[in-house]
């Protein structure tokens, strides 16, 4: 057992360990273990029946709530285990400030993190917040639901029933957001030459509806990766990437980004591939997990996503990561995504029926397809050394071919 994102340990009792109480209490379910030391060796706690008495007395006089713990002795070791449990009634503050994990340590939260807790404790949304904008128009909202659902009349029963206006309340920061003008950033689109010190075209769509946005994001995928082919009396359209692969991935940033944080989302367009970053990671209760398997029921932007649903923009909730994947199907070189806490960048490559690897690489990434192997076994399958199998296992990741799964020494390379 090491220290981890839930785990910490500590070899006496002293009131730091009362910030990882905020911190679990607020972020997820965890264990302090007192009587070890931080390289996993365990040497106990004297008297450890009186020290769980001192250990509940600092967190019910020090946090704010006091959140729900637990804590037990291991007779055979007397080491002390203090599990906390992730409460409903956030923030939970040690000293007025409340605390987070960063991976094996603890830090406190800045003040947009201290908001969405608030926000959590509250069980609303960022979305869900009145908007400060008056005089708000929706023109494009209209014409699209009435194209779409056929609707006939648009009236403020109509934002009502979308969730965009709250009674009592007046618009929210979802309607803003859909409406003709809004105040928050959008796309930033950029097309690249041979290298990103080459800038060839820059489209810049913001402070308007993200059903506009969402369009001409699409406009101009269309103008630079698609094509017409004419064979005989038949005109084909030719896509170098796919569109449903595309209009996913802009679906995707739109809807589910984090809209409190004031950065636009990224489209990087090159010759070989698009890239599109948006900010925010995954939502909190998501693992990656989840986000590859799909059917997603926590949503970050419930409320835009339920319009962007009715207006058949995007399918069934959580399907749109398998749709890109699944597009990708017949493609040798496959989509790469890069989840990090604040960001979530999509690589969608040029479709590539068959490869341009080296006979070294192909060799490898031959052997890889249809399986799950770890890097010592494709070493002995191959007759390559080691370091030469390692950078090529590098390349072949880099450049969307094969992914990797586990980590550690759990590590294993597939397609």
């Amino acid at each position: 057992m090491r220290e981890s994102r839930n785990t910490e340990f500590k070899e006496t009792v002293s009131n730091t360990f009362l910030k990882t109480v905020s911190a679990f209490a607020n972020y997820g379910t965890g264990e302090i273990y007192f009587g070890i030391t931080d390289e996993g060796t365990e040497i106990g706690i004297h008297d450890p029946v009186k020290v769980c008495l001192d250990i509940e007395n600092r967190i019910n006089d020090s946090l704010n709530p006091v959140p729900e713990y637990r804590l037990e002795i291991d007779n055979a070791t007397s080491v002390i285990k203090l599990t906390v449990k992730e409460g409903p009634h956030k923030p939970y503050l040690y000293k007025s400030k409340a605390y987070r994990r960063n991976d094996s340590a603890t830090i406190e939260v800045d003040r947009l993190d201290l908001t969405r807790l608030i926000l959590d404790g509250q069980d609303t949304s960022y979305e869900e917040l009145a908007t400060k904008e008056e005089g708000l128009t929706f023109n494009t909202l209209e014409q699209k639901l009435k194209e779409k659902l056929l609707l006939t009349d648009f009236s403020e029963d109509t934002l009502k029933t979308l969730e965009l206006d709250k009674p009592g309340q007046g618009l929210n920061i979802a309607g803003e957001l859909l409406a003709d003008k809004n105040s928050f950033p959008g796309i930033d689109l950029m097309r690249f030459g041979d290298s990103i010190s080459i800038i060839l075209d820059r489209e810049t769509f913001e402070n308007e509806s993200l059903l506009l946005q969402y369009d001409q994001a699409i406009e101009t995928y269309r103008k630079y990766y698609q094509y017409e082919q004419i064979r005989g009396a038949i005109r084909n359209t030719v896509s170098l990437i796919p569109e449903e692969a595309f209009r996913e991935s802009i679906a995707n940033a739109l809807v589910h980004r984090a809209w409190d944080v004031k950065a636009p989302i990224n489209v990087a367009m090159f010759s070989d591939r698009i890239e599109i970053t948006s900010p925010g990671g995954l939502p909190k209760g998501i693992s990656k997990e989840d986000y590859f398997k799909g059917g997603l029921s926590l949503l970050r932007n419930r409320i835009i996503a339920t319009v962007f649903l009715r207006l058949g923009m995007i399918e069934r909730f959580g399907t749109g990561i398998r749709r890109i994947i699944e597009s990708y199907q017949n493609s040798e070189r496959k989509p790469i995504f890069d989840i990090s806490d604040s960001s979530i960048r999509i690589s969608l490559p040029v479709i590539l029926q068959k490869n341009d690897l080296s006979d070294d690489e192909n060799k490898v990434y031959e052997f890889i397809k249809g399986r799950t192997v770890a890097s010592s076994t494709i070493v002995e399958m191959t007759g390559f050394g080691k370091n030469k199998v390692v950078k090529i296992l590098k390349k072949l990741v880099e450049d969307g071919y094969i992914h990797t799964t586990g980590s550690g020494r759990g590590l294993k390379y597939t397609t």
